[in-house]
């Protein structure tokens, strides 16, 4: 309890205060509580006492709080200021409040009564059961679209250029000159726009337009899974998707239970149990659901995957049944049915499901260097707008002076210029078709192409672990017995001594398990007497197949009647139709590959036990049946020996360990099995010398590890155990306490078995990657639902988290004091990765996200185990928030989507989860490995391109606005173009384009040298591509060359001005082309092309363009001899610069190159 826990190290008056309260606080219900006021006092002062931050700090011997009171002062900072306007305010937001709720018209969620099979008698109305991924509607669309755009300054600052020259007295030129590149950037954008968001109206009508089959008063009838409503009773067959979230009530399988798959909704691959509702179960046909009289209340829809409340009610009965309802009777949309044919009732569809709340709206991601081209593009506005009041301010304000500003602001509009959106998205367009052509990682597939550049800018990598890192395929590698230890290579030596063992049990048939006495009574002194290897090795291998939460399930040769119950001779019980399944995520892997040939479903199988499972068959001890009474396993001669299965206790995350308690039926012996982490079952097992070590040894070798230990029990022990236990069970409070004090009286003096060791399979090239990204300067965050070992195990395992690197695991914590304690002793730890849970996490992020985020930030590695969708999404929220850097979100499950739209770039897997993540992402991949090349390479060579390219036009534009300057102050100040019509457009496009487009095909570094060298990368981050420095240099490379442009040509024209412009324009045009090769790091034969393409373009032209040259003077010598000084003057003395600064101070990956 937060108001029992001594905030330790404070020592002040205000803690003695506290500790006083405390102690009042706990002396009993007698004792007289404090006042509201009081404890309201105690929370202000512990806002008081924020969390120190500093080194200093932390090493001061005194305290930990010795920071300004943060919260507390700027409460009473605030206290002024609601004096005087809190009620203005309240009034404000009130007013918000209510147009918000009219505008958007949320409906209050509540919980429901809802009855078997009569959605008429629904009271309220509820949502269509419909998927909607669109962005736009109908209505919507154009307006969105070009909302979308001309929110940019940029966008929006040449639709209002565009539209000045309807304006007569404005009219600079012709109107295609200004339109025309507007229009062809709405053109494509629009049309991209269209061809996605049709995409995924055909997906959704996909999904919607599923039919699944309704229970009647008729029979059945096939519905659309959007015509479900709440109430209906819906069919549901093997390897379907469930379409709204329901309550399980009846099914084929004869257990009354059933599997589903979950992981499009958790991201967990292994398989659920679910446990049909026993009243309706039982019932002997499905037409006697409709002759019952029944109700479901469920809770109101929230967005928590893993609980349930509501209640079962049949009111025909005398008297009423009433059933509890938890999450095992649930089946929720979107997850898929594994096994048999279920039958549930509708209580959520569309809008109000569990999978819906948890998947955040897609947002239109803007790329950084597009925000920052942004901020650039207001840069120039500005000196626009400064230039043209020059412009009319040296003209004296004379005449219509506004009439002169608005056309110098126009005459000098290409200082932004038009076509810088079209080359960008154009190259960008480039960037994505040369990722989707790069053989080294197949299958990479571009579903965003406005951001390509973020893939060169990230800072923050949050990955999923399931099916991300790991295969979801475990191998079995090592089994120890203390005194011998056996490995993949010798597994045949296990199945001789089974074959060995087995025949030394007595055959069932000749014992009469009712009548029979246990025999071994003495067995607590077994280990005293040495047994023989084979013996050990039986009795390892026979508990490992008993011990588990694993169910065999077969596949049925009949197709399901109209009854749905399937009939035991119906089954195949042969090994090839038989799968595994496991309840518990640490509980499916597979076999080596050497000793079991696995079938294609056993591939998509994961988790330990079913590893476990699947090995014990491969050395010849087969799980052939296991159903909630009994399990039944084949020996290699064919001999089937039954157990009954008195009890179970399943894994949980604070005792590490699950156990079972089974009667052997041939000899009515008692045993109790129990595997577990060697945390928890060192102190549980009898004393021994090696158990430590070799679980630290197979640690190492990245395993993970399980101990098996079993206790003998005599009859009289059992049922007195099962006397305590039961009524432990039935206990009101602290019910949970109880029953483990009790299981804890068995778990004494367990005779340790032996240690098994199993490698969770990662992806290919995982651990190369990590490497290559952390060297990168990537901070790696492991977001997954998972539990905490198998989080920490699969880091460690990943490297991830190296093997020399200390971890702290954040305790579990549900209050604000015990969240206080517990940052404070993380705060003490130095270079250490943070391990923390889903809740211990919400509880931090409630009263101290500010800490707990800088706390982490500072990490190495960082892994958050038990997350929902809602709480990946908010992790990458607040990373973007509180570091203002940019984040990559990478995974494969449904799950993993609301994750990935959230970053600034998402990247999906296309994996055994589905696609779901690919289709929501901005990047697909096949396999995590290939994200390594895909940021190194292709991210570095978008941003070096884009920043290029970018700069290069906003060059292009200021050196014609230069000249432009140049010359209306030299002809006083008149408000008239340089160059007129077809000089303007051919300018930007015809004559420049080629070669200034060609450098999307620049690059910096060879791909193999960015692999090699990651720490490349880390440039990259600092944004000194395309900075204000930057830019400031290419301004002064543009004044110096518009200026030498436009004075060379005033000083060498002779007699008519035609001449002036036929100098100054061929000059500019010769001087882009060679600034393009100036530019230019490696050559390629396009960029070739490319120029000379455009100088044979430009040459021609001259004989068509009569109106604006002098065909006499173009084709003379002289012409040709001031154009070349001209051109000279403005490009030498750059690449003398350029030479001697890359002599001097060469770039970091020149020596690399070299």
């Amino acid at each position: 309890m937060a108001d029992q826990i001594p905030l330790r190290p404070v020592r002040s008056a205000a803690s003695r205060k506290r500790a006083a309260y405390y102690s009042a606080a706990g002396r009993g219900p007698g004792a007289e509580r404090p006042s509201r006021s009081l404890l309201e006092d105690e929370y202000a002062r512990l806002d008081e006492m924020p969390l120190m931050m500093s080194e200093e700090g932390c090493e001061n011997d005194e305290g930990d709080y010795h920071t300004l009171p943060r919260a507390g002062a700027a409460r009473r900072r605030r206290r002024p200021e609601r004096a005087l306007c809190g009620g203005w305010q309240s009034l404000c937001s009130s007013c918000c409040e209510w147009l918000i709720n009219v505008c958007q018209r949320k409906r209050e969620l509540s919980a429901r009564t809802v009855w078997l099979g009569r959605p008429e008698k629904c009271e309220e109305k509820h949502p269509r059961n419909i998927i909607k991924n669109q962005k736009y509607n109908v209505f919507t669309f154009i307006p969105g679209v070009l909302y979308e755009q001309f929110k940019f300054f940029l966008n929006l600052y040449f639709l209002v250029v565009s539209c000045s020259q309807f304006v007569p007295a404005l009219k600079i030129g012709y109107l295609y000159t200004y339109w025309a590149p507007l229009g062809f950037v709405l053109a494509v954008t629009i049309t991209r726009e269209a061809i996605d968001e049709f995409r995924r109206f055909q997906r959704d009508k996909e999904v919607n337009s599923q039919l699944y089959s309704k229970l009647t008063v008729r029979g059945k009838v096939q519905v659309k899974s959007s015509d479900i409503q709440v109430g209906d009773l819906i069919v549901v067959e093997k390897n379907q998707r469930i379409p709204s979230d329901m309550v399980f009530l009846r099914t084929s399988e004869k257990a009354g239970s059933c599997f589903i798959r979950t992981d499009q909704l958790d991201g967990e691959t292994d398989w659920k149990l679910r446990v049909a509702a026993s009243c309706t179960q039982r019932l002997p046909a499905l037409g006697d659901l409709f002759s019952i009289s029944a109700y479901v209340h469920a809770q109101k829809p929230q967005l928590d995957i893993h609980s349930f409340e509501g209640t079962f009610t049949r009111d025909d009965s005398d008297p009423p049944v009433h059933e509890s309802l938890s999450i095992e009777n649930t089946l929720w949309a979107s997850t898929v049915v594994a096994s048999g044919t279920v039958i549930g009732v509708v209580i959520y569809t569309g809008k109000e499901t569990r999978s819906v709340l948890n998947t955040s709206n897609p947002n239109n991601k803007v790329g950084l260097l597009d925000l920052e081209l942004n901020q650039l593009t207001k840069a120039l506005f500005v000196a626009l707008v400064a230039l043209s009041v020059v412009m009319v301010t040296l003209q004296g304000f004379v005449g219509p002076w506004y009439r002169n500003l608005f056309r110098f602001l126009l005459l000098f509009s290409y200082i932004i210029p038009i076509s810088l959106r079209v080359n960008l998205d154009m190259g960008k367009a480039a960037y994505g078709w040369m990722v989707m052509r790069d053989e080294s990682i197949p299958g990479t597939v571009v579903r965003t192409s406005t951001i390509p550049e973020e893939l060169g800018r990230l800072v923050y990598l949050l990955t999923d672990k399931t099916g991300t890192l790991t295969r979801n395929e475990m191998v079995f590698k090592r089994l120890h017995l203390g005194t011998v230890s056996y490995g993949t290579d010798t597994m045949d030596e296990i199945q001789g001594h089974v074959r060995a063992s087995c025949p030394q049990l007595p055959p069932p048939a000749g014992r009469n398990s009712a009548s029979s006495t246990p025999p071994r009574k003495a067995q607590p002194s077994a280990p005293k007497v040495r047994k023989s290897v084979s013996s050990r090795v039986h009795e390892a291998v026979k508990a490992i197949a008993l011990c588990h939460n694993v169910t065999p399930v077969y596949e049925s040769r009949a197709s399901v009647a109209a009854e749905t119950e399937y009939a035991e001779a119906d089954r195949d019980f042969s090994d090839e139709n038989r799968t595994y399944q496991a309840s518990s995520p640490d509980e499916v892997s597979q076999p080596p590959m050497e000793h079991l040939t696995v079938s294609p479903c056993f591939l998509g199988l994961r988790g330990m036990s079913v590893a476990l499972v699947q090995w014990t068959e491969s050395v010849g001890l087969t799980l052939v049946s296991r159903d909630l009474a009994s399990v039944q396993l084949r020996t290699p001669s064919g001999q089937v020996l039954t157990y009954s299965l008195l009890q179970t206790f399943p894994f949980t995350s604070e005792s590490k360990r699950m156990g079972v308690i089974v009667r052997d039926e041939s000899t009515a012996e008692i045993t109790f099995y129990m595997k577990g982490a060697d945390v928890a079952m060192s102190s549980i097992v009898q004393y021994n010398d090696w158990l430590e070590e070799e679980c630290g040894n197979m640690a190492r070798e990245g395993l993970r590890t399980l101990v098996v230990a079993k206790r003998a029990l005599t009859e009289e022990q059992y049922q007195d155990f099962e006397s305590r236990y039961t009524q432990a069970k039935l206990s009101v409070h602290d019910r949970t306490l109880k029953v483990a004090a009790v299981v804890e009286s068995l778990e004494r003096e367990m005779q340790l078995l032996c240690v098994t060791g199993v490698e969770d399979r990662l992806q290919a090239d995982v651990r190369p990657t990590l490497e290559m990204l952390r060297n990168a300067g990537i901070k790696i965050w492991m977001l997954t639902g998972d539990k905490l070992e198998t989080a920490t195990c699969i880091a460690k395992s990943s490297h991830l988290v190296s093997r020399t690197q200390d971890t702290h695991v954040f305790r579990p914590v549900s209050s604000r004091g015990e969240a206080h304690l517990e940052l404070n002793a993380f705060r003490r730890k130095q270079d250490c990765a943070l391990v923390i849970s889903g809740d211990s996490l919400e509880v931090c992020l409630r009263y101290y996200e500010h800490e707990l985020m800088e706390l982490a930030c500072q990490c190495p590695a960082v892994v958050c185990c038990r997350c929902s969708p809602t709480q990946k999404a908010r992790i990458v929220t607040l990373l973007q928030t509180h570091t203002r850097r940019r984040t990559c979100a990478i995974g494969d499950g449904g799950n993993d989507v609301s994750m990935i739209q959230a970053a600034d770039c998402g990247i999906g897997i296309e994996g055994k989860e589905g696609k779901a993540a690919s289709l929501a992402a901005d990047f697909s991949i096949t396999q995590f490995a290939h994200l390594g090349r895909l940021l190194m390479v292709h991210g570095r060579r978008s941003y070096k391109r884009s920043a290029a390219l970018g700069q290069f036009v906003m060059h292009r534009g200021l050196l014609i606005s230069t000249m432009q300057a140049v010359f209306s102050s030299v002809f006083y100040f008149a408000s008239v173009p340089l160059y007129q019509g077809f000089l303007m457009v051919g300018y930007a496009t015809v004559y420049t384009m080629f070669p200034v487009f060609s450098l999307v095909l620049d690059q910096d570094v060879k791909p193999e040298v960015a692999m090699l060298y990651p720490e490349l990368y880390k440039d990259l981050t600092k944004g000194r591509s395309l900075s204000f420095k930057t830019f400031l240099v290419w301004v002064l490379i543009s004044i110096y060359q518009g200026g030498v442009l436009m004075y060379g040509a005033l000083v060498l024209f002779e007699s008519e001005f035609v001449h002036v412009v036929a100098i100054s324009f061929t000059a500019l045009i010769l001087t882009e082309l060679l600034m393009v090769a100036l530019t230019i790091r490696t050559w390629h034969w396009l960029m070739v092309v490319a120029e000379f393409l455009s100088l044979g373009c430009y040459v021609a032209s001259l004989a068509f363009l009569n109106e604006y040259f002098d065909v006499a003077f173009i084709t003379s010598a002289a012409f040709a001899w001031k154009v070349s000084a001209v051109t000279l003057l403005s490009c030498l003395p750059l690449y003398v610069v350029k030479y001697l600064k890359r002599k001097l101070s060469p770039p970091s990956y020149s020596k690399l190159m070299s």
